[in-house]
């Protein structure tokens, strides 16, 4: 029976590492029950030359397209097959497109861990009918500084993101404004005010971007949008149907992470409701947990399960 080890990424964060490996088998299961060829039987904690490894099972030899999916696991540094006692590296071919400053540059109060917020849209994803597809659009509709529109762009997907927070936006705009000159990728970036009966009701970030001169001129671009507005009024800025993923994470305030989590499920449930996302499914954290491996949901504000 093959069986195969993951190495986790160290995490810089102590309470984020502490939970990454039963994070990462929770993250596993998902991708085996949507995503991979080969069924996962089984995973366990295996600590190798003293540093935690994810190891299972699988039915199955996995393929170069299902090592290809596991490289985008969150917290996962390397994927090896176990031969006896050694440990044989399988080529990793994550789908990231940009330098990964564009998720860590950033340091702020209350940002959300990045790898966590990988799981997020990764377990989102996987739960609609597109997957981790080659062509997603994402939308946040609590982006803050833009953590998760920052990882669908990673993922070469388009992202598009609200806020009511004015702070965050103008940050945010000169962030990615910043990034897209320093890297030298070709692009357009505005900010722009929003009316409604001559009356200023918000401002909108537009971005397009290409890997290339060449790919810009060609329309081989990804594309930001970002909204400064009141995110209940995501209708009057969005067309309807517009999004694949809707995915969210609740913005750090005074109240209990409970009511954070319940608030951020409220509007990520009306934001499919009211027709913004096309497969009609959302995902939000800190209440984005499992009843049990490979069932996402924006309902729950429970905590992860028992490994």
């Amino acid at each position: 029976m093959p069986r195969y080890a993951l190495l986790i990424l160290p995490a810089f964060n102590r309470v984020y590492g502490e939970s990454s490996v039963r994070l990462t088998r929770n993250e596993l299961a998902v991708f085996s029950a949507r995503a991979l060829e080969g069924e996962v039987l089984a995973s366990e904690e295996t600590r190798i030359g003293g540093v935690p490894y994810v190891t299972f099972d699988t039915a199955e030899p996995l393929s170069d397209g299902d090592v290809r999916l596991l490289s985008d696991l969150s917290s996962v540094y390397a994927v090896f097959g176990v031969e006896g006692d050694l440990l044989r590296p399988l080529a990793m071919r994550p789908r990231d497109r940009l330098s990964s400053d564009l998720l860590t540059i950033q340091k702020y109060a209350g940002k959300t861990n990045e790898h966590f917020t990988k799981l997020l849209l990764n377990v989102t994803a996987l739960a609609s009918d597109r997957g981790l597809g080659d062509a997603l659009a994402v939308f946040d509709p609590m982006c803050g500084r833009g953590t998760t529109l920052n990882q669908a762009l990673m993922y070469g997907y388009d992202a598009y993101g609200l806020d009511v927070d004015g702070k965050d936006f103008d940050a945010y705009a000169g962030f990615i404004k910043t990034w897209l000159r320093n890297k030298r990728l070709k692009h357009t970036a505005e900010t722009v005010p929003v009316r409604r009966d001559r009356a200023l009701v918000g401002r909108r970030l537009n971005v397009a971007f290409g890997l290339s001169k060449e790919a810009f001129k060609a329309g081989d671009v990804q594309r930001l949008t970002v909204v400064n507005a009141d995110t209940l009024k995501s209708r009057e800025f969005f067309r309807p149907r517009s999004f694949d993923v809707l995915a969210t994470d609740a913005p750090p305030t005074a109240c209990s992470t409970a009511a954070r989590a319940a608030r951020a499920c409220r509007v990520a449930r009306w934001s499919c409701w009211a027709g913004r996302c096309r497969s009609g499914r959302s995902c939000c954290g800190p209440a984005a947990r499992w009843a049990s491996p490979g069932t996402p949901t924006a309902a729950r504000a429970t905590s992860w399960p028992a490994s």
